[in-house]
Formats: structure tokens, C-alpha cells, sequence
């Protein structure tokens, strides 16, 4: 049996001033949701429709708690944790793959 691999990821809106933390084993297909406006009821509301961080993680339990820990951070830690992988905080999603996503 496969193990699923999880992808905690931060979303955020067009002035990067709304952040969004999620989790999922399937990132280019929940970022296209999030874009689409059917990824989830704040990202419609706050417009989050910009990939600005990302982590694969081995196990998607792992994933879930480091979603968990990241949602707990100050808002000083996620900028930094996002200016160090992302210093432009540019949006990630065109550098995504379309196929290798679905596990």
C-alpha cells in the first residue's frame, strides 16, 4: 500500500495582505479549485487566489500537523517562512506541473 504525500500550502490575495494555510494530497488540483472560486469559502471571500508557498511532505497525517502548527504562527513568522521560499511572493502555480500531482 502507497502511502498518500500531503502538501501544506499558503495562499494569499492580490496585496498579499490575507494569508490562507491548507492542506492537501493533491496541490495542482486544489490550487486550480482555489483560482476557480470553488476552493473553499474564505479564499472566495478574501480572493486568495495566489500560490505564495508550498511543502511536500511524506505523509499526509505529517502534513496535517504541520498545517496545524503553521496556522498557530504570528503573521511575522509565515512572512518570513513565505519571503525565504518565495522572496518576490510571486504566484507559484504556473511553475506547477499539471500531471505527477495525482496520487
Amino acid at each position: 500500500m502507497r502511502r498518500k504525500t500531503g502538501y501544506v500550502y499558503i495562499m494569499a490575495n492580490k496585496l498579499r495582505t490575507v494569508l490562507y494555510i491548507g492542506v492537501t494530497s493533491n496541490l495542482y488540483l486544489r490550487v486550480c479549485q482555489h483560482k476557480e472560486g470553488i476552493g473553499g469559502q474564505f479564499t472566495s471571500k478574501y480572493n486568495c487566489y495566489y500560490l505564495v508557498y508550498y511543502e511536500c511532505i511524506p505523509r499526509i497525517i505529517d502534513a496535517i500537523a504541520r498545517e496545524k502548527q503553521l496556522k498557530h504562527w504570528r503573521r511575522s513568522y509565515k512572512n518570513e517562512l513565505i519571503h525565504k521560499f518565495n522572496p518576490e511572493w510571486r504566484d507559484l502555480f504556473p511553475d506547477l506541473e499539471p500531471y505527477g500531482w495525482y496520487f
